[in-house]
């Protein structure tokens, strides 16, 4: 028996294609979940890597053995899935290996109403359940039935921002091949919906999951070098870059300079609340110390958590959130079912840009109060103890705040950093924030002295 163990993560399935992942396996994953779940019906979504029609055909082909229909929404993004499953009320699931390279694929799975599925929420008993052998259903197999759920998807997410009375705007996407070439021209363009006063300028919208251009991956500054030179070139008010499975947007601004994804937590904060006047907004440890200001002096109510979408969506439900956001670009909806949508935060940003006359520098620039390190990764031998034993360093430090919600976090007032464990590899995650340059690299470069055993 392969070892599931590098397969299955805790947030979803993942790995390289064949070795890791194949279409044998995802016939026992489709058979697992479909008897999992107790589900009448299915529905799968696949993006464009070459792999994902083979692999989501093979997972059909499991859940209907075990006598469960499977609705096929064809190609489309992580977030078309949990609109699916929302919107359809049954569970999903997206085949798709995100911002990874081309030789990896994976399927990330939910529950009907997009609940999340995780290690502790399902993932862990589908795997008991492979590895044992998944049991013959003893009747009829399920059906296989085609449907396009763009045009609704599409729809849904305009009656959520409303785009149409907007000033014009000149707007640079960046797809990197992947799928936002897909559900942009949807969502934005005129395709299927009433034009939109958006200038559409597409870069990179053929799909293709072999990348020929750059990563999806827009967490690395470098495959953000053309959008960035396109956005100013071409005069535009602002540029969106998604990931692979465009789940995930980054924006850049009209100088060509990236907005801190805390700013667009905030700026989305605070438009949900004029909306839901006192509501709660969950934010996680390592997004900006400003948010929870912006959050507080909007009326609302700031709740801190983990990183991660399993514990985004679990605080949500349990403040009955109206937004969450994480400082990686994932950003949360309770109108979308408390699932994460990069797509419905580009709208809400060109909402606010298109409804005043300032330039996106000068819109972000108000949620901005802070100066960030961006996360820096450490290798380390064993990340348990390096974490304790840096904590123990700050544990009676007078004037000094430590917490251990997520990793270890340190404040010295506006000046904070957190480091947490990698959930896959031997490494130490560092985020750094301060009132200023100096403070924040001088606190920086301490940190890692401790972490990589530099310190004198």
């Amino acid at each position: 028996m392969q070892d599931l163990g590098k397969l299955i993560k805790a947030y979803d399935i993942r790995g390289t294609v064949p070795d890791q992942f194949n279409e044998g396996l995802a016939v026992q994953i489709g058979a697992a979940f479909a008897r999992w779940s107790g589900a009448e019906s299915i529905v799968t979504v696949r993006d464009m890597r070459p792999s994902s029609p083979g692999l989501a055909a093979a997972f059909a082909a499991g859940a209907t053995s075990q006598g469960v229909n499977v609705i096929d929404a064809g190609l489309g993004s992580t977030d078309m899935v949990y609109f699916a499953a929302g919107y359809l009320n049954m569970p999903g699931a997206v085949f798709t290996a995100s911002h990874n390279p081309a030789q990896y694929n994976g399927i990330k799975l939910c529950r009907a109403g997009a609940a999340p599925i995780g290690q502790d929420t399902g993932l862990r008993d589908i795997r008991t359940m492979i590895e044992n052998g998944v049991a013959a259903f003893d009747g009829p197999p399920g059906t296989v039935t085609s449907r396009d759920l763009l045009g609704a998807y599409a729809g849904y997410l305009r009656e959520l921002v409303d785009l149409s009375a907007i000033r014009p705007l000149k707007i640079v996407i960046d797809a990197g091949n992947g799928m936002g070439g897909h559900v942009a021209p949807a969502v934005l363009g005129d395709a299927m919906l009433p034009s939109l006063p958006l200038e559409i300028v597409p870069l990179f919208f053929e799909l293709d999951g072999t990348f020929p251009n750059h990563e999806a991956n827009p967490l690395d500054p470098a495959n953000l070098v053309d959008l960035q030179k396109a956005v100013v070139e071409h005069g535009a008010d602002a540029g969106l870059a998604f990931d692979g499975d465009a789940d995930r947007c980054f924006l850049i601004d009209q100088n060509g300079e990236a907005v801190p994804p805390s700013a667009i937590v905030a700026l989305i904060a605070t438009r949900e609340l004029a909306r839901d006047p006192g509501a709660a907004i969950v934010y996680n440890v390592i997004t900006s110390q400003a948010v929870p200001e912006i959050v507080t002096e909007a009326g609302g109510v700031p709740v801190r958590c983990r990183v991660g979408h399993s514990f985004m969506k679990q605080r949500m439900a349990e403040h009955d959130a109206i937004f969450g956001g994480e400082h990686s670009g994932h950003y949360y909806f309770r109108d979308f079912w408390r699932a994460d949508t990069g797509m419905l935060a580009a709208m809400h940003v060109l909402a606010a840009l298109g409804g005043q006359d300032r330039p996106l520098s000068e819109l972000a620039g108000q949620y901005t109060r802070y100066h960030a390190s961006g996360e820096i990764n450490s290798e380390v031998p064993d990340p348990a103890a390096t974490l304790q034993r840096v904590g123990a360093s700050y544990a009676d430090t007078a004037g000094v705040s430590v917490d251990w919600l997520d990793g270890l976090t340190v404040s010295y007032g506006a000046l904070w950093f957190n480091l947490r464990p990698s959930n896959t590899e031997p490494m130490l995650r560092l985020n750094v924030e301060g009132p200023d340059t100096t403070s924040m690299v001088r606190l920086l470069d301490s940190v890692l002295a401790q972490v990589r055993g530099t310190a004198g």
